[in-house]
C-alpha cells in the first residue's frame, strides 16, 4: 500500500450530500478527495428523483392522452411500451449525469477516486491499495432499500425502487408493498401505462406522515384511476405469484414491488476503526452541527437517519463540509424542510401537521383550511379535489402548511420561507401574490386567518369607523 497523502477533506460517496460537500470545499480552495465506490450522482440520479419524475412525466402525458374523448378526439388504449418509456427516462439521466461527472468537478479542485473505502484508523483510511490521510472527512453513502420481514418475501427477489428501472415490460398484475410516498408515486405512474396494480399499507392510510385529509385525496384519486388501495392490511407471508393476507386472503401478482423502507449504506466503511458509532439502526450517529463521535469526521444526508430528502442531504453535506474546514458553527434548521409527494395531485408539507403543532403549543393553535373549489385556477383547470391548510400557533405564526394540487411542490417553497421566518398569517396575507395560480390557495387560506380574527373584534372596529364617520374630512 503506497504512503498517506493528506486531503484537507475526504468525501467518501457520491450523491447530493457528497458532491455538495465536494462542491463546497472546492470553492473554499480545500484540498479535497471525493471516493465513490461504483457512479456519482447517487440514488437521485440514478433510482430516485430523476427516473422517478422522468417517469411521472410520461405516465401523466399517457394519462392525459386516454382522456382527450371527451373532447371528440380518438383515446388510445392499451398498455404503454415500457421500453420506449423507459428509453425516455434513460434519457433524462444522460442528460443531467454530465453535472456530476468527475470532469465538472475538477475545474473547482476535487479529485475523485472510485472503489470502496475502509477507514483504517480516525485520520486514515484506504481506497483500493492506496492509503489517504486526511484533516478531516465526510461520510455520505447514503441508504438502500430495505424489504420488510415477511416471511417468503426476500425469496421471491422482489423489484424495489432500485432494480424497477430495469423492467422493460409492463408487469399486468403489479402489487406494490408500501403506501408511502415513493410506493404511492410508482402505483400510479405504473397504473396509468397500464398495470393493474394493487397497492398494499399495512398502516390504517397511505401517506400515514402528512395531514388525514391528503391521504384521503391520493386515495380517492388512485382508487378513480383503477388502482385497487388496500390499507390496514398486513401480508403475512409471499410466494411465488402471490402475496397472503388475513384470514387466507390471496392476491395474485405478476411483479411485485418492495417500497416499505430503506437502511444505511455502512457496510464495508469499518467506522469502529474511526471512532465513529452508529445508532441501533446502523445510523451514523451526529450532533447538531453534524459531527460523529470522532470529531475529525463528519456525515450528512440518509446515512445519519436526519435526512430522506435529496434537498435536505445536499444542504447537510455544504454545511458538514463548511463545519469541518471553517469551524463547526453553521446548524441545519429542520423546522422549515419541505417535502413532496410526486403523485397527481402532488402533496406538499413544511414544518408541522395540525396534530404535531397541537402537541408543541398546546390548544391555542389555529388550523385553516381553504378547499380548493374557492382556488379560481383549479376551477378553471377542473383539479378542484385539493386543499390548503395553514397552521399557525398562538402568537399566530405559520409553523406548518400542507398543499394538495397540481405543482404543490413549487407553492410550498414560498411557505417553507414563511415558516423559516416566522411570518404570521397577517404578513403572509399581505404579500400580493400572482392570479390566478395554485398559490392562490395559501394566501386566501391567510387572508380566511384575517378576516375570522377581524370578526372578533367586529365591535371595536365598528366603533373606529364610526368615529372616521363623525370627523370632518
Amino acid at each position: 500500500m503506497s504512503s498517506a497523502r493528506a486531503y484537507d477533506l475526504v468525501v467518501i460517496g457520491g450523491g447530493s450530500a457528497g458532491l455538495t460537500a465536494a462542491r463546497t470545499a472546492g470553492r473554499f480552495g480545500a484540498r479535497t478527495l471525493l471516493v465513490e465506490r461504483a457512479r456519482l450522482g447517487g440514488d437521485c440520479l440514478w433510482t430516485g428523483c430523476v427516473p422517478s419524475k422522468a417517469l411521472l412525466h410520461v405516465a401523466a402525458e399517457v394519462h392525459a392522452a386516454r382522456g382527450v374523448g371527451r373532447y371528440g378526439l380518438s383515446a388510445p388504449s392499451g398498455p404503454a411500451d415500457l421500453a420506449a418509456v423507459m428509453r425516455d427516462v434513460r434519457s433524462a439521466i444522460e442528460a443531467i449525469e454530465p453535472h456530476d461527472s468527475p470532469e465538472a468537478l475538477r475545474p473547482l479542485g476535487v479529485e475523485v477516486a472510485y472503489g470502496p473505502a475502509v477507514f483504517t484508523g480516525p485520520r486514515t483510511l484506504a481506497v483500493g491499495g492506496r492509503r489517504v490521510a486526511f484533516r478531516y472527512a465526510l461520510v455520505a453513502t447514503g441508504s438502500a432499500p430495505a424489504l420488510a420481514p415477511v416471511p417468503g418475501l426476500a425469496e421471491t427477489a422482489p423489484l424495489t425502487s432500485d432494480s424497477v428501472w430495469d423492467l422493460d415490460r409492463l408487469p399486468e398484475r403489479l402489487a406494490v408493498l408500501g403506501g408511502g410516498p415513493i410506493g404511492c408515486e410508482l402505483a400510479q405512474a405504473l397504473g396509468r401505462l397500464g398495470s393493474r396494480v394493487t397497492l398494499v399499507e399495512a398502516q390504517d392510510r397511505l401517506l400515514p406522515r402528512e395531514e388525514p385529509d391528503a391521504s384521503r385525496v391520493v386515495r380517492e384519486q388512485l382508487e378513480a384511476e383503477g388502482v385497487t388501495v388496500l390499507t390496514g392490511y398486513r401480508v403475512e407471508k409471499v410466494t411465488d405469484g402471490a402475496l397472503h393476507g388475513p384470514g387466507g386472503d390471496v392476491l395474485p401478482y405478476d411483479a411485485v414491488l418492495a417500497v416499505t423502507g430503506r437502511r444505511p449504506r455502512t457496510d464495508g466503511l469499518d467506522l469502529a476503526a474511526a471512532g465513529v458509532e452508529v445508532d441501533g439502526r446502523g445510523h451514523v450517529r451526529v450532533d447538531d452541527r453534524l459531527r460523529t463521535t470522532n470529531g475529525r469526521v463528519f456525515a450528512a444526508g440518509d446515512v445519519t437517519g436526519t435526512s430522506a430528502f435529496t434537498h435536505l442531504g445536499g444542504v447537510q453535506g455544504g454545511t458538514a463540509a463548511t463545519n469541518a474546514l471553517l469551524g463547526p458553527v453553521r446548524r441545519i434548521d429542520r423546522r422549515a424542510v419541505p417535502w413532496v409527494t410526486y403523485t397527481d395531485p402532488e402533496v406538499a408539507r413544511v414544518g408541522l401537521t395540525a396534530d404535531e403543532a397541537r402537541a408543541a403549543h398546546g390548544d391555542r393553535v389555529r388550523v385553516r383550511t381553504l378547499r380548493h373549489d374557492r382556488v379560481d385556477r383549479a376551477v378553471a383547470d377542473g383539479r378542484t379535489e385539493g386543499f390548503t391548510t395553514l397552521v399557525l400557533d398562538q402568537r399566530g405564526r405559520i409553523v406548518g402548511a400542507t398543499v394538495v394540487a397540481p405543482r404543490a411542490g413549487e407553492t410550498i417553497a414560498h411557505l417553507a420561507t414563511a415558516v423559516r421566518l416566522g411570518w404570521t398569517a397577517s404578513r403572509y396575507a399581505g404579500t400580493v401574490h400572482p392570479y390566478p395560480t395554485y398559490a392562490d390557495g395559501p394566501w386566501h387560506a391567510a387572508i380566511l386567518d384575517v378576516h375570522e380574527r377581524l370578526a372578533r373584534h367586529g365591535r371595536v372596529i365598528g366603533g373606529l369607523v364610526g368615529l372616521r364617520r363623525r370627523v370632518r374630512p
